[in-house]
């Protein structure tokens, strides 16, 4: 259903933290000139921890409007409640968004038994497409392969976004689900051999800054073109580490404001990003063409 270079889009901000959609709005446009396969809001690169439920609502709505219809928009919706997951999956879904993408519960640290009741309950609840994300190193909670085995059967979740960085997960979910349901890499460190191996695409941060590369290495990767996928991904490589110099969406802002795309807006927690890592991150950029 959804495949390929699919950017994990921050959430533009105008210095004292309000939301600035014109920003938004040339964001989406040089998305769908660059040639991205689809558009995830507010997700975690959308700062989705930092906004009440309204304006996340408001956002989704706002990029369903900018989109209109010319790609597929997911709409980040998880929650470590399961009852606010609903309600932002229900909202995502009357906003006219084409699937959600929903992270394990964070901080609570539920059982395998509590997650797969957690999915189970919104997908049963809101008739929307679900991708599930599993993205340990953020949530402190691994939603096991046997978890994501027990979820596949359940009609309307459609795929998971698998963020350990782990190859060998990425097989033993293939061993599992076969082609219940698609994968997709949350690293995009990984994410070439991720898609070689049998995933369907990256929901990508480097896709902010590198848009028509990174649609370059997917459409390589899953036509099984490994030598153009590799050499497309050498001059990514310093792109898909350094964004994380600190934590993410830090570096991701602070390259898109450099490139005159976005302004210097951000909430804490998050800080702006520091200064030591400006000529590491223009050297990134550099090296991806960006």
């Amino acid at each position: 259903m959804f495949y390929g270079s699919m950017v994990a889009l921050v959430t533009p901000m105008f210095e004292d933290g309000s939301l600035d959609y014109g920003s938004l709005e040339r964001l989406i446009e040089f998305h769908i000139a660059a040639g991205s396969s689809a558009i995830v809001a507010v997700g975690t690169t959308g700062e989705s921890a930092t906004l009440d439920e309204r304006e996340h609502c408001e956002v989704l709505r706002q990029v369903v409007g900018m989109v209109a219809g010319r790609l597929p928009v997911i709409a980040g919706t998880g929650a470590n409640s399961t009852r606010e997951a609903i309600d932002l999956t229900r909202c995502a879904m009357e906003g006219g968004a084409d699937a959600c993408l929903l992270v394990t519960p964070y901080y609570n640290k539920p059982t395998q038994e509590g997650l797969y009741l957690h999915h189970k309950a919104i997908a049963e609840a809101v008739a929307i497409p679900q991708i599930l994300y599993n993205v340990p190193g953020r949530t402190v909670c691994d939603m096991l392969p046997e978890t994501v085995k027990r979820l596949c059967s359940i009609p309307n979740i459609v795929g998971l976004k698998e963020a350990t960085g782990n190859l060998q997960r990425l097989r033993e979910l293939l061993d599992l689900c076969g082609d219940s349901i698609d994968f997709y890499s949350g690293d995009d460190a990984t994410g070439m051999e991720f898609m070689l191996q049998g995933g369907k695409g990256v929901i990508s941060v480097t896709a902010n800054v590198a848009p028509r590369a990174m649609k370059e290495l997917c459409d390589a990767a899953l036509s099984g073109d490994r030598d153009t996928a590799e050499r497309i991904n050498h001059r990514l490589l310093p792109l898909h580490n350094d964004l994380f110099v600190e934590s993410n969406p830090i570096p991701v802002k602070w390259a898109l404001q450099d490139m005159g795309l976005i302004q210097a807006g951000i909430r804490l927690p998050l800080t702006q990003l520091s200064p030591e890592y400006y000529q590491t991150m223009r050297q990134a950029m550099q090296s991806a063409e960006a």
